[in-house]
C-alpha cells in the first residue's frame, strides 16, 4: 500500500484510487490526513470501484461518530477488497475498534491520532 498526505495529492487522485485513512495531529498544531493509493484495482471488483470507494468513506466517516456497528459491518465487506492493499488498514482499524468499544468514550473523544 502506497501512503501519502493528502495534502500532495492534486494530481495523483486523477490517476489512482484514493482512500482516506487515519487523521493525525502534529505536535506543530497540524493535522494532516494519511491516504492509501490503490494503483492496482483487481479486474474482478472493477465494477465495484464507486461502491467500494463509497463504502471505504461511510466507514471513516462512521468510525469518528463511533458506530462501531456500522464500521464492523463495514469491514466485514472491505476486507480482501483493493486485491487485499488495504486489509492490514482494515485488521488495524478492527482492532482499534475493538478497544474502543470497551472504553466509556466522552463527547470529547475524536478520531485524530496525536503523534509526538
Amino acid at each position: 500500500m502506497n501512503i501519502i498526505f493528502k495534502e500532495n495529492l492534486v494530481e495523483i487522485a486523477k490517476k489512482y484510487t484514493v482512500l482516506d485513512l487515519d487523521t493525525f495531529s502534529l505536535p506543530d498544531g497540524s493535522i494532516h490526513t494519511a491516504c492509501c493509493l490503490v494503483e492496482n484495482i483487481p479486474i474482478t471488483e472493477l465494477e465495484q470501484t464507486e461502491n467500494l470507494k463509497i463504502l471505504h468513506a461511510d466507514l471513516i466517516e462512521n468510525y469518528a461518530k463511533k458506530d462501531w456497528n456500522y464500521c464492523e459491518q463495514a469491514l466485514e465487506h472491505l476486507m480482501g477488497k483493493w486485491g487485499g492493499e488495504v486489509d492490514s488498514f482494515y485488521a488495524d482499524l478492527q482492532t482499534r475498534i475493538n478497544h474502543l468499544k470497551t472504553q466509556n468514550l466522552d463527547d470529547s473523544w475524536t478520531p485524530i491520532i496525536p503523534k509526538k
